[in-house]
């Protein structure tokens, strides 16, 4: 079982503080090596995000239909439909995410992640043709169950191809793709739902069909776009490839990949940092859920039109943006994860005070920015402090489970106490995201004090963590 305070048997070690040193100070031939990792920039991180935010458009865009008419016509208004259809995606999307990252490494990414795309798309146009919430129900549940192998995927994935200090801008630039893009989905949205009278179907309808058929054909071109695992690459040269390896081992010594099997699935799952990097990750995406459920629905409670309710959505997400990929920069360059965490959530909790008690609507659209910005730069920021703090391709799988899981637990959070009973301010959902927050500040002053210990036995001893006398926890 892997525990902070000792996994292997004690090993003589100089104190070395990590493999980091010795990646710096190996001499590849420097424009050979930025020009193979800009070439698998390119190749990942683009088309990751670019389906990732159509996977965030498909899942969130039942509030654009809900606006453009879909909740006087299925009756969505009739006790807690709508909070039913919003969280009814996330049971399965928590319980196959793990069974999908097996399988992820069994018939590759490419493969993988491309199929469940078409499918998914698939759902979403048929969910243009349903006749009752109870069919739109069905359809979410499915959405759930495909959408549930994608995000966990690309994190494992792009995880495996960086050193533990490239990697947040990484995750950023892949999150920043999809979170600008879905960011103005809702005014895209609204332009699909002046297609509504056409050919006799309803506005609502439009937005579900015209992103479902994009959905699936992004889905077939991807089966040409979607690279694999650094062992399984084909679009590097064999001394790209190797380099890539040899950068990955010298880091942290998981260049192989290992089997994921049932002894093993049962130790990684009893190391309690998952579970904490999960609660963390929750916490983090139940405020991001909520606002792309919840935020058109505020600021038409609030007094502006749907139309324009729809239009100032987006730009919170622009500022957002910025402060992500601000923030994955200088934790990159500083090499520290919990100290940026923590000013995030600091931020989303200004920013979720102003939403609520800020009294004018445009004070309190003014705290959406905030509050936007400080969640959504916290998700590559915790996915990329668990990742830091594990090793080997089996745990990885595990953990990028357990904590994009807890993820959807932090969706289904929100899609219960956001509740219609409390339209148009939402009081009761904005205490409780306030109270996540300060369970995120709560939760890293105890890793970081248990880490800090950790690091410190294993350097006055030389002894092992995660399997390595060099790995040591990133702060």
């Amino acid at each position: 079982m892997s525990s902070i305070s000792s996994q292997d048997k004690p090993t003589a070690q100089d104190k070395e503080n990590a493999a980091i040193h010795t990646l710096e100070a190996h001499t590849w031939d420097k424009g050979f090596e930025r020009k193979t990792m800009a070439k698998v920039d390119r190749r990942l991180l683009i088309i990751l995000g670019a389906i990732y935010a159509i996977s965030l458009i498909d899942r969130t865009n039942v509030s654009v239909a809900r606006v453009a008419g879909m909740a006087k016509d299925l009756k969505l208004t009739v006790g807690q439909r709508y909070s039913i259809i919003t969280c009814v995606f996330f049971p399965p999307y928590i319980v196959f995410e793990l069974p999908s990252n097996i399988l992820l490494r069994k018939i590759g990414a490419r493969n993988h992640l491309s199929a469940i795309v078409v499918l998914w798309g698939a759902v979403m146009l048929g969910m243009g043709f349903v006749t009752n919430w109870h069919q739109l129900a069905a359809c979410r549940v499915l959405l759930g169950l495909l959408e549930s192998g994608f995000f966990p995927g690309c994190v494992f994935l792009i995880s495996c191809w960086y050193t533990r200090y490239e990697t947040q801008k990484r995750m950023a630039v892949f999150y920043l793709t999809s979170m600008v893009i879905s960011g103005f989905s809702n005014i895209l949205g609204y332009g699909i739902s002046k297609l509504g009278g056409q050919h006799g179907i309803a506005a609502w309808r439009w937005v579900f069909i015209v992103f479902g058929a994009a959905t699936a054909g992004l889905g077939f071109l991807s089966f040409a776009l979607i690279v694999d695992f650094p062992d399984k690459a084909t679009f590097l040269t064999p001394d790209q490839t190797k380099m890539v390896q040899e950068r990955i081992e010298l880091d942290r010594g998981d260049s192989a990949p290992d089997h994921l099997t049932f002894s093993s699935f049962i130790r990684h799952s009893a190391d309690y940092k998952l579970w904490i990097f999960g609660l963390c990750f929750g916490f983090s995406t139940m405020p991001a859920y909520a606002f792309s459920y919840f935020l058109p629905v505020i600021l038409t409670g609030g007094g502006y039109s749907n139309e324009l309710s729809l239009i100032l959505s987006a730009p919170p997400y622009v500022l957002a943006a910025i402060h992500t990929f601000a923030i994955a920069y200088g934790a990159d360059k500083l090499r520290k994860r919990a100290l940026f965490i923590a000013v995030n959530a600091i931020v989303c909790t200004v920013g979720l005070i102003i939403m609520g008690w800020g009294g004018k609507i445009g004070v309190r659209y003014f705290g959406s920015f905030l509050a936007i910005a400080g969640c959504q730069a916290n998700v590559p920021s915790v996915i990329t402090y668990s990742a830091n703090n594990v090793r080997n391709h089996s745990k990885r799988a595990v953990s990028s489970a357990i904590v994009i899981g807890m993820g959807g637990v932090g969706g289904m959070f929100a899609s219960l106490v956001y509740r219609q009973v409390d339209y148009p301010r939402y009081l009761p959902g904005l205490g409780a995201t306030i109270g996540c927050q300060g369970a995120i500040l709560l939760m890293l002053a105890g890793l970081s004090f248990a880490f800090s210990r950790a690091n410190a036995f294993a350097d006055r001893n030389g002894t092992g963590i995660e399997g390595s006398t060099t790995f040591r926890y990133t702060l």
